[in-house]
C-alpha cells in the first residue's frame, strides 16, 4: 500500500501535539500503556460473553522490551488488536478515538475503564521517536497489518504475517542531541521508574526482562559466586491500596505507601480513606497528615497538592485545586472516573466534578480534624504545633470564606488554663457579664504575659486568649466575632472593661497631661490617666484602626507605606515614678522632660516597639543615675 498523507489539518494537530500539548517527553509511555490497557478492556468486555476468546482476566498482559543497539521500544499487549480500517481511522486521523467510540456503543460495561478518550496521546511517542512501526491482528479477524509512520509525512499500511491477536507499537528512539538525551528512555531503570510513576495501577500487569544476581546453589559460603540471571519481572501493582477494602488495609501498609509515596523517613500522624459516590463525581481518596513539618514548607518552593488518578493511571502529581490553603499540609491520592480531562491528560478542565470532589474532600477533612480534637487532645496539639499557623489561614484567607470550617478547630493560649483552648471552650466559661472574648498580641507567650495591661484582666478574673502569631489579629479582625461575641484586643483603647473608679488621684490634672503631651511631641498622638494599669507605670495602647503587631507585621511586609499605629501613652498615677515625674514638673523642670521620655521608651519596648534612638535612650539614663 502506497503512503498515505495525514490530513492538513492532522498535520498542524500532530505538529501541536509533539511541541505544545504535552510539557514532559516521559508521558509517552504513559499514553502507549493506557492505549494497550484499554485494548485488553475491550478484548475482556467481549470475552464475558464470548468464550471463543479463549483468555480470562488472569491471561492479559502488557510487555515492554528494549534494544539499545536497535534503539526500540516495543510494546506489545494482548488485546483486541486493530485492521485495516481501524489503523487507517485511529491512527491515520488524529484525535479520532476508537475507545471513545467503543465507550459509547457499550455504555453499560460498567467493569471496563476506557481511558484513553481522545485519541490523541498514541502521537505524544513521536516526541522520542524518529519512527513509530504498529503490528497488530484484530480479534475475530484472519489477516494483520502494519501501520508505519516517521511524522507529518504521512503513513503506510502493509499486510503482515502475525499469529497472536493484539498490537506491538515498536518506537525508533531519536539520537541524543546536546539539550536532550533520549537513550535514557532506553535504560531499564528509567522505564521501570516511569511505570512506577504514571501506569503503577494499570489493572494488567506490565512485564519487563530484569537482570538480577542470583547465588549459585554450590558455591561456598565464604566466598559465594553469583550468576547474573535474566527474568521476567512485574513492574506495576496494579491494584491501587486506596481501592481495597480499609479492613484488609494494615497500619504498616498504610505507613509503608505513605513513606514511599511522598519521600518521608516517618510514617503519618494521621491517615482517612474515603470512597465517596457522588452525583456529581464519584471518587476514591487517601489522605495522610504528616507526622512532622516538611523542611521547605513555609516556604515558596513548597507545592501543595494531592496526587490526582483517573481510572489508575497518573493525572497530576500536585493537583493544588483539590486542596484549599489553609489544608494545605494534607498530602495523599485522588482517583476519579468521572474527571474531564483535556486532550493531553495533564491537565483538567476545571468544572463541576473537579470543584465538587475539592468541596467534598473540605468537608471529610474538617470532619476528621474534629474527630481528632474530640477524642485525642494530646495528639491533635501536637498536629497543631505543627500546622496550626496553616489553619488559621482559613479565617483570613477568600476574604473570610473557609471561616465555618476551621473556626472551632483552631486553638489559642489561655491565660487561665495555661494551655491551649478552642473559642468555644472559652465563650461556654465566658462570665454572664462578659460581653467580649479578650485578647492580646505580642512576640511571645511570655512577653504577652507580662504586659500590663494583662495584669488588670488577670486581676479581675477575665481570661485572655495569647496570640504570638502575626496571622492571630488579622483572623480576629477577619472573623468579628464568634458566637455573638465580639474580639477585643486589650492593648487598644476601647476595652469596655474599664473601671472609671480606678486609680483616682489628687495628682490628676489636665497640666500634668499637656506637659508630656508636650515633651513627647508627635511620638504619642494622646497622654491619658490610665484606668487599667495596676503595678506598672506605663503602658502604649493602639488608637485607630492599626494595632502595634500589625505595625510590625507592615514594617516588615511592605515598609515603603510606613504603616504606624497610633500612640496613647497611658500612666498610672498611683505609681511611685509618675509621682516623681509629676513632683519634678513645678521642682526641676529639666529632670521631668528626663522622667517623661525615659517612661515613654519603657512603654515602647513593653509594647514589643523598637526605640527609635537606643544610644539616646541609654544616655538619658546614664544621666538620671548621675
Amino acid at each position: 500500500m502506497a503512503k498515505t498523507e495525514f490530513k492538513s489539518e492532522s498535520k498542524r494537530l500532530l505538529d501541536l501535539m509533539i511541541n505544545s500539548i504535552y510539557t514532559h517527553k516521559e508521558i509517552f509511555l504513559r499514553e502507549i500503556i493506557s492505549n494497550a490497557s484499554d485494548a485488553i478492556d475491550k478484548l475482556y468486555y467481549i470475552s464475558l460473553t464470548d468464550t471463543n476468546v479463549g483468555l480470562n482476566k488472569d491471561d492479559f498482559k502488557i510487555r515492554i522490551d528494549l534494544d539499545k543497539e536497535s534503539r526500540t521500544i516495543t510494546i506489545t499487549d494482548n488485546g483486541i488488536g486493530m485492521d485495516a480500517d481501524d489503523l487507517d481511522n485511529n491512527l491515520g486521523t488524529i484525535a479520532n478515538s476508537g475507545s471513545f467510540k467503543f465507550k459509547q456503543e457499550n455504555d453499560k460495561a460498567e467493569d471496563v475503564d476506557i481511558i484513553g478518550q481522545f485519541g490523541v496521546g498514541f502521537y505524544s511517542a513521536f516526541m522520542v521517536s524518529d519512527e513509530i512501526t504498529v503490528r497488530s491482528k484484530k480479534y475475530g479477524c484472519d489477516k494483520a497489518y502494519q501501520w508505519v509512520s516517521s511524522g507529518a509525512d504521512g503513513y503506510e499500511i502493509t499486510e503482515i504475517d502475525k499469529d497472536d491477536v493484539g498490537t506491538q507499537i515498536i518506537l525508533k528512539i531519536k539520537e541524543d542531541t546536546e539539550n536532550e538525551k533520549y537513550s535514557e528512555f532506553l535504560e531499564k531503570y528509567k522505564i521501570s521508574a516511569l511505570v512506577s510513576k504514571y501506569s503503577d495501577y494499570i489493572r494488567y500487569p506490565i512485564i519487563m526482562e530484569m537482570e538480577h544476581r542470583k547465588l549459585r546453589e554450590d558455591s561456598d559460603p565464604d566466598a559465594p559466586e553469583y550468576d547474573e540471571v535474566k527474568e521476567d519481572e512485574v513492574l506495576n501493582s496494579m491494584v491501587p491500596i486506596w481501592q481495597r477494602n480499609k479492613k484488609d488495609v494494615t497500619d504498616e501498609e498504610y505507613n509503608e505507601f505513605y513513606k514511599q509515596k511522598f519521600f518521608d523517613f516517618e510514617p503519618p500522624a494521621r491517615v482517612f480513606a474515603n470512597s465517596v459516590e457522588g452525583l456529581i463525581a464519584s471518587f476514591k481518596s487517601l489522605l495522610f497528615i504528616p507526622s512532622k513539618v516538611p523542611f521547605n514548607y513555609y516556604t515558596k518552593e513548597y507545592k501543595k497538592g494531592l496526587q490526582l488518578y483517573s481510572s489508575g493511571v497518573l493525572i497530576m502529581d500536585n493537583c493544588s485545586d483539590l486542596i484549599p490553603e489553609h489544608f494545605a499540609f494534607v498530602k495523599g491520592v485522588v482517583d476519579s472516573q468521572d474527571l474531564s480531562l483535556n486532550i493531553s491528560r495533564e491537565m483538567l478542565q476545571h468544572d463541576r466534578q473537579l470543584k465538587s470532589i475539592a468541596s467534598t474532600l473540605e468537608k471529610k477533612i474538617k470532619n476528621e480534624l474534629s474527630s481528632w480534637l474530640k477524642n485525642d487532645r494530646e495528639g491533635y496539639e501536637k498536629f497543631y504545633a505543627n500546622f496550626g499557623k496553616q489553619l488559621k489561614y482559613g479565617l483570613v484567607g477568600d476574604y473570610g470564606a473557609h471561616q465555618d470550617v476551621v473556626k472551632d478547630i483552631v486553638l489559642f493560649y489561655s491565660s487561665t488554663e495555661k494551655k491551649l483552648v478552642t473559642l468555644k471552650e472559652y465563650t461556654e466559661r465566658m462570665p454572664e457579664d462578659q460581653k467580649e472574648i479578650y485578647f492580646a498580641t505580642g512576640d511571645s507567650i511570655d512577653a504577652i504575659d507580662k504586659l500590663p495591661q494583662t495584669e488588670y484582666f488577670r486581676d479581675k478574673g477575665r481570661e485572655i486568649l495569647y496570640c504570638a502569631e502575626e496571622i492571630d489579629e488579622f483572623a480576629f479582625q477577619s472573623m468579628s466575632s464568634y458566637n455573638d461575641k465580639q474580639f477585643k484586643n486589650i492593648v487598644n483603647e476601647d476595652v469596655e472593661e474599664e473601671n472609671k473608679d480606678d486609680n483616682k488621684d489628687e495628682n490628676k490634672n489636665d497640666d500634668t497631661l499637656k506637659f508630656i503631651k508636650d515633651v513627647l511631641g508627635d511620638k504619642v498622638n494622646e497622654v491619658v490617666f490610665s484606668k487599667k494599669l495596676k503595678s506598672h507605670p506605663v503602658c502604649l495602647t493602639a488608637k485607630g484602626g492599626v494595632s502595634f503587631e500589625m505595625e510590625k507585621y507592615m514594617s516588615l511586609a511592605q515598609p515603603e507605606a510606613m504603616v504606624k499605629a497610633q500612640r496613647v501613652l497611658e500612666i498610672n498615677a498611683a505609681h511611685p515614678a509618675v509621682n516623681a515625674l509629676i513632683a519634678n514638673i513645678t521642682a526641676d523642670k529639666d529632670k521631668a522632660e528626663k522622667y517623661a521620655k525615659l517612661l515613654y521608651n519603657q512603654a515602647v519596648i513593653i509594647a514589643g516597639l523598637t526605640v527609635e534612638d537606643p544610644s539616646e535612650y541609654a544616655d538619658l539614663v546614664c544621666s538620671l543615675m548621675n
